[in-house]
């Protein structure tokens, strides 16, 4: 197993100069990222010759947008791309008895297949609705389960924190896993321990945490053994809202693409500091060990966007599909989840938030003047928002770049409000 040849790098680095470098996350991260770009380079010109020899093309409908006809036939499914490149260097460069790396693999076959299904349907079935929604929702439902019960479940998905700090938040020993950790500081000697609880990081408040089990109305006590009744329907929300918006956003050239990659490198952060007790307790956040082994899958899943954009930015050679889409929005909803630090994907996903919100809003009222007028109406030209740009005749081109400022402009906002309280 791959796990066995840490161990062993470990035992003969002496023999081999440079194997030690394998025990360092960064540097993991960093051959993650080199090798998820080569992969996205190398097999994506290949798949695509392939897919172009099979006729996978995208059906385009005829919506009155400009340099829309000119991408008829351009292959899709080019999320297999972005799956494999992921996928390989995370199996090769990460620690598979890791948890949170296990969760994350899950996540992204999960909604991979789910994604392929839809797009086989709709290319060789030749049916453009595409997998049902009903299933489409129940396969996101259902990986929000998995990653709900597993969080819930699992021994080793944990919070460090100071013993006392945790007996003011209403943990016991009957929430503890494993012995206390003893550890030498410039007050004296800290008690930490490892605890089952369902805390979460929440931006602009002065505790920086939330923890579910809390909003349960019955005693502190007794809350715990209910709160799946608040947790796993928040977990489901999250995956599933996430997913679809990002699959709303792909809809031009490189859109969702660099999008994904910009809060797939903020998540990467996230992760590295979640994981090192220093950085954790100096930026006031939860302590999860282990969680910084993500910096390795984070660093994959940024090398995957940036490698696809090669071949998707405009004009594109390809177009990631469902099978891209889906499984991008599956893993960023997951990610946050698992890192605890959900509460600010309102802020960090905000370009996914506002191409969602400018759906409902369209739809929302033009049901409600159709209702009331006789006649619907409609806010923008077209949605989602990129559209309503492009109708105003901005090219794309344009428009995917400032969307880009954009979602730069909210990471580091997000990164921010790791101090601000």
């Amino acid at each position: 197993m791959l796990v066995d040849l840490f161990e062993w790098l470990n035992r003969y680095s002496g023999h081999f100069p440079g194997a030690g470098l394998f025990q360092y996350i960064t540097f993991r991260a960093g051959l993650a990222v080199i090798f998820s770009l080569l992969i996205s380079l190398v097999f994506g010109g290949v798949i695509i010759n392939y897919l172009r020899k099979l006729q996978i093309g995208e059906s385009i409908r005829d919506l009155g947008l400009q340099g829309q006809i000119q991408k008829q036939g351009t292959p899709t499914m080019g999320g297999i791309i972005i799956i494999l490149a992921i996928l390989i260097p995370t199996l090769l460069v990460s620690r598979l008895d890791n948890i949170y790396i296990i969760m994350m693999i899950i996540a992204t076959t999960w909604m991979g297949v789910i994604g392929f299904i839809d797009d086989y349907i709709k290319v060789f079935k030749k049916d453009k609705q595409g997998l049902k929604g009903k299933f489409k929702i129940a396969g996101q439902i259902g990986l929000g389960l998995i990653i709900a019960l597993m969080m819930l479940g699992s021994d080793q998905i944990v919070v460090r924190m100071d013993t006392e700090d945790a007996i003011l938040l209403g943990l016991n020993d009957k929430d503890r896993v494993g012995d206390y950790i003893y550890t030498q500081t410039n007050q004296g000697i800290s008690e930490k321990a490892d605890y089952k609880t369902t805390l979460t990081n929440i931006p602009f408040m002065k505790g920086n945490q939330l923890n579910y089990a809390a909003l349960i109305p019955i005693k502190a006590q007794a809350n715990k053994y209910w709160i799946w009744l608040i947790f796993i329907p928040v977990v489901i929300f999250i995956v599933t809202g996430v997913s679809n918006a990002a699959n709303l956003t792909d809809g031009l050239d490189g859109l969702a693409t660099g999008v994904s990659g910009i809060i797939a490198m903020t998540l990467g952060i996230f992760a590295y500091v979640s994981g090192n007790a220093i950085a954790a307790n100096y930026l006031n956040i939860l302590h999860l060990p282990g969680s910084g082994e993500l910096l390795i899958f984070t660093g994959a899943l940024l090398g995957a966007c940036l490698g696809f954009l090669w071949y998707n930015s405009f004009p594109a050679q390809i177009f990631m599909g469902d099978t891209g889409s889906l499984t991008l929005g599956g893993i960023i909803g997951a990610l946050a989840i698992i890192l605890r630090k959900e509460l600010i994907l309102p802020v960090l996903c905000g370009v996914f938030v506002i191409e969602s919100l400018s759906v409902i809003i369209q739809v929302a009222y033009f049901k409600y003047t159709k209702k009331k007028y006789g006649e619907g109406k409609r806010i923008f030209l077209m949605s989602p928002i990129h559209h309503h740009f492009q109708k105003k005749g901005i090219h794309e081109v344009k428009i995917v770049t400032r969307f880009w400022l954009v979602g730069v402009l909210l990471a580091v906002f997000t990164l921010i409000t790791l101090k601000i309280r």
